[in-house]
């Protein structure tokens, strides 16, 4: 079983993109694109205050009608954040994802944001396990060492 510590030592960029929570959505979603991400934590100094995702600005500043210049991160962000910590394993962040609807986990460390997993983290590593699996029960039954 994977945990978020391997998963996160296993992906390219480990840098965690934040935003503050006064920013305009503008000024998120174009950290976004420059970034090729879905997700900002949102911040207010050190403390982590919520995340905004495109999901967020497409449902709650486009269909409503607003403008992303002129609304700030914190009136479209999701908070409080759920996350997870290093120790926990996929499956328990591909269960809390799917009962809460969530594509993004932050992760912290003793109060403090180490990384962020997402859906397609997860399904990458939890791919990886099973061929590793299927690997080595094809060498069991093949009869190789």
């Amino acid at each position: 079983m994977g945990t978020v510590s391997n998963i996160l030592r296993s992906k390219p960029d480990q840098v965690v993109h934040t935003i503050a929570a006064d920013a305009s959505m503008r000024d998120a979603l174009e950290r976004m694109a420059v970034h090729n991400i879905g997700a900002l934590v949102v911040t207010d100094g050190e403390r982590i205050v919520g995340i905004v995702t495109e999901r967020d600005y497409a449902r709650k500043c486009i269909l409503m009608g607003r403008r992303s210049r002129e609304t700030a991160v914190r009136e479209l962000m999701t908070s409080p954040v759920m996350y997870v910590e290093p120790e926990e394993t996929s499956e328990q962040c591909m269960a809390l994802m799917t009962e809460n609807r969530l594509r993004h986990l932050p992760v912290l460390d003793e109060g403090r944001l180490v990384g962020l997993v997402s859906i397609g983290d997860l399904v990458k590593n939890i791919i990886s396990e099973q061929r590793f699996v299927i690997e080595q029960l094809r060498h069991y039954i093949g009869g190789h060492p």
